[in-house]
């Protein structure tokens, strides 16, 4: 019997991880990305398959993953675009009633390169100190990882949507009377599932124009979540624009940015972004406090919010996580209300959506 194959995980500014090999194994032994951390302690297949970490290796702060396996039907993307992801303590072996692989076996299927026995503590507490940076790991030698790290060009300014989002329409049959088409940025099965609930879902890729969503007389149009920049989607902020005041909106995550972006509001990018499960969001209204999931590095400027009012803040960081447009039929959060994983504290913003969707078409006519 072998031993575990040696590896590492150098980070851009030069720092050098050491642990074993796990999962695939990349044809030239570097997989590389912008490296961020995950706090979830459940959901790790949901996360993989989020196409949010499109560009990123995902670092599981907490120690033990893989103990429950995994199965078909917690994927919540056609495939993982995630760069690969480094854990601390594998499971040996899966116990549950819902698995039906083990998790490295899962890794292999869908060739997702892996570290793990590597120090995740340290890990990211230097995250956190220096902010996500670059890196990349594998079986090569510390030259050759530090060489792909410098060369990686994380996730900053560039378009990541156009390599997740769908080549194709398609239709999600609902449980309700509506027709809501969703744009496609990186969309989850988890949102589908609550957006079935108030009607059918044609699901659109990001490039599709106004008119050929207006087209579909959508009772609402929903801007789902995704990865990356806002910054260089301007073709999507041309889309939002011309559909701002024809048909309600409901965005979430990059598609939240968007529409701030769109009303004319700036984004930056966050030290090391907001990616976990228990995220504290207080609704303003109310004072209500909601624990949230969420997965993006980018935020939306708060003074520079214009045609909206602030609905919601996080309260680690007092950085914007809702807006309410005052003029025109549309509001978004920064986090993921369908929680998958997470708490389902959110939830309640589809049935918000759908009050909206009732009101401005019962007021306007069918579109």
């Amino acid at each position: 019997m072998t031993g575990p194959t040696q590896a590492a995980l150098v980070l851009a500014d030069g720092t050098v991880f050491e642990g074993e090999a796990f999962g695939a194994i990349a044809e030239n032994g570097v997989s590389s990305g912008e490296v961020v951390f995950n706090t979830v302690m459940t959901g790790y297949q949901e996360v993989i398959t989020d196409p949010s970490y499109a560009g990123q290796i995902i670092t599981f702060t907490y120690p033990h993953i893989g103990n429950y396996g995994t199965n078909a039907v917690d994927h919540e993307s056609r495939a993982s675009f995630c760069r690969g992801v480094i854990i601390r303590d594998p499971a040996r072996r899966a116990s549950n009633y819902r698995s039906e692989d083990e998790f490295s076996t899962y890794l292999l299927a869908n060739n997702i390169s892996g570290i793990a026995g590597l120090d995740t503590r340290r890990l990211t507490r230097h995250i956190r100190d220096l902010g996500a940076m670059p890196g990349a790991f594998g079986t090569a030698d510390e030259a050759t990882l530090l060489a792909a790290a410098k060369a990686e060009p994380g996730t900053d300014g560039i378009d990541l949507v156009s390599t997740v989002t769908c080549a194709e329409p398609y239709t999600v049959n609902g449980d309700g009377p509506r027709t809501i088409v969703a744009l496609d940025f990186g969309i989850k099965t988890s949102i589908l599932t609550q957006l079935k609930r108030l009607g059918t879902v044609e699901v659109v890729p990001a490039s599709t124009t106004a008119a050929d969503i207006l087209s579909r007389h959508p009772d609402g149009v929903f801007l789902s979540n995704g990865p990356g920049d806002p910054e260089p989607l301007g073709y999507i902020r041309e889309t939002i624009s011309e559909l701002l005041g024809q048909v309600p909106i409901f965005g979430i995550c990059l598609g939240h940015q968007l529409l701030a972006a769109t009303l004319g509001a700036t984004t930056y990018k966050l030290p090391f972004g907001h990616h976990g499960g228990n995220h504290p969001v207080m609704r303003l209204r109310d004072r209500k406090v909601e624990i949230t999931s969420q997965n993006h590095n980018f935020a939306v400027e708060e003074s520079s919010l214009v045609g909206a009012e602030l609905t919601h803040i996080n309260l680690n960081d007092h950085t914007v996580q809702g807006l309410a447009c005052t003029d025109v039929a549309a509001f978004s959060v920064q986090y993921h209300p369908e929680a998958g994983p997470g708490p389902h504290d959110s939830r309640y913003l589809f049935d918000d959506f759908e009050a909206l969707m009732e009101s401005t078409n019962s007021t306007n006519g069918a579109l």
